[in-house]
Parts: C-alpha cells; structure tokens; sequence
C-alpha cells in the first residue's frame, strides 16, 4: 500500500490567512514547513488512487503529488473520494473537482445528505460523479485491491450543522467516522478527528501496520491560553495530546504499528521542531505529520 499525506493541517492550514501566532509567523519566514488541510492518498500500485476527504487546498496538493497528475489530455488517477465527516476542510475540495472528470464518491447517509441538501455541491455532475452511501462497520471497495470500513468514532457534527442548542460531542454514529483501510498484506487507520479514546478504540486499532491520528491539539485549553480562540479542544471535537485521557497516554499500548499525527492546528506547539511538546512526542514514538510525507506498507 502506498500512502500520501497531501495535508497535514487542521482547518485553516499553517500559516493560517488571518492568524500571528508563533506558529503561523515562523511558517511565513520559513522556520517551519508549511501545510495545507487534511487529506491523504491511498494506492495499491501508484496508478489508481483513493483521495481520503478533499480539502479546500486539493488543487494544489493534486499540483505538487505528480502521482495524482492527469496521463494525458483530460482524466485524473483519482478513482474515488472517501470522507470522514462534513467538515469545511474535508468537503470543500470537492468543489475544485468539478471540471468534468469521473470519481466515486463515498460518505455515509448522513453527510451525503448534507452535500445533497446544499445546492453548490451540484456542480458534481451525478453522471459521471457516483455517490454511494457507506454503512459503519460495512466493508467497500472504492478501488481494485483496496477494502475500506468505516467505523464511528466519538464526535461531533460540523460547526455550520450546529443548531444552537447543547451539542455533543462525543456522539457515536454518522458524524464522525475513522477509516480502516486494507489489503492482503497490510493495514492503515486514517482518524483526523477523535473527541475522546475509549479502550474499545485502542482495541480496534490494535492490528494497524500505520495509525494518522487526529493531532489538532497539544493541551484541551491552547486556544484560550494563546488567544487566537475561545473553544477548548473538546468543544471542537478534538482530543488532546497531553495528559492522563489524551492521545499519546491513552494510545501508547500501540507498539506495533507506526503512529503519525495529522489534522494539526496552527496552534499547536508540538509544531515546533525543537520544542518540549516534539520531544514528548518523539519520546512517546510518534511522529508529527508534514504535508507530503510518504510511506509504504
């Protein structure tokens, strides 16, 4: 299996358009890497791929993945899209994929009911872009080679299906789902959004050869602390990586498989390469996503 991070970020990328954080400054003068929302690629012999959620930024991650560049006059290697939710960083993209070329589309009932009931999403002509409905915990095969099953895992709706009222944010259902993605030989986990790491997720993930784990924060109250936000970590739908119910404690019995942070905010201070935050992670054996990161398993 061949696997592309063609986003690294969270919602917003690094540098973020309208944000001055440490972050963000050093990734405008070049201290740290750039990187665009959250997406990754997936193939099984570097000619048919699977694009997993399509970001605001896919034409130019599609620009700098020459895996991904169309073989001739028209066409493109994407054979289908795969989403996680209906988050803005994760169906935006499907608007730059309008121009005329065939893919599958898969999400589950409730968010391709989301995208039916928005009106600019049908810039997809349904001729030649098929939608298909996903059931949780029901495998599929959006490419020759390629299983993928869908499983819920805890959060949230997106922030514009919010309706005012409490909102939780640990649901289980369509919401937000991870990804198991399979072949004869070897196994990933994509989840760029998790709210909490219950034992019975740890469990699951347990057989993966490679985990791309929602990474968005270091500290639940980071936003607050640094202002540039009001909403905690948990109120985003996004766990933490630091303390005794955050990613690096609650998933450290995974030992066998190599485990990568994407989804990360701008905020992060894990981001920087010399900081505390890094040698937690590095020391917890992980590794901080970076757009462009490739691997083979």
């Amino acid at each position: 299996m061949l696997v592309t991070v063609l986003g690294a970020g969270a919602g917003g990328g690094l540098p973020q358009w309208n944000c001055g954080c440490r972050n963000c400054r050093d990734a405008r003068d070049g201290r740290l890497a750039r990187m665009s929302q959250s997406s990754v690629a997936v193939s099984t012999d570097g000619r048919d791929w699977v694009v997993l959620n399509a970001s605001p930024d896919i034409r130019d991650q599609i620009g700098g993945c020459p895996a991904l560049y169309p073989q001739g006059l028209r066409g493109s290697p994407i054979r289908a899209v795969v989403l996680t939710n209906a988050d803005v960083d994760h169906v935006a993209g499907l608007l730059t994929l309008r121009e005329k070329t065939g893919f599958a589309l898969f999400a589950t009932a409730g968010v391709l009911a989301v995208l039916r009931d928005n009106p600019v999403f049908g810039v997809l002509d349904p001729a030649l872009v098929g939608r298909h409905a996903i059931t949780l915990d029901t495998a599929f095969v959006p490419a020759a080679g390629l299983t993928v099953t869908p499983f819920a895992v805890p959060g949230k709706v997106a922030l514009y299906l919010e309706d005012g009222a409490g909102v939780d944010t640990e649901a289980m259902g369509e919401q937000t789902v991870g990804l198991c993605i399979a072949t004869d030989r070897a196994r990933l986990y994509y989840v760029p959004g998790c709210a909490t790491v219950p034992d019975w997720l740890v469990a699951r993930l347990a057989d993966g050869d490679l985990l791309l784990f929602d990474g968005t924060v270091w500290d639940d109250a980071e936003m607050v602390a640094t202002g540039t936000g009001t909403k905690t970590g948990a109120r985003m739908g996004h766990v933490a990586m630091q303390g005794p119910a955050g990613s690096l404690a609650r998933l450290a019995p995974l030992t066998g498989c190599r485990k990568v942070f994407v989804h990360l905010n701008n905020t992060n201070p894990a981001l920087q390469p010399d900081g505390p935050e890094r040698r937690q992670v590095a020391a917890a054996g992980w590794t901080i996503g970076q757009d462009g990161m490739e691997f083979r398993l």
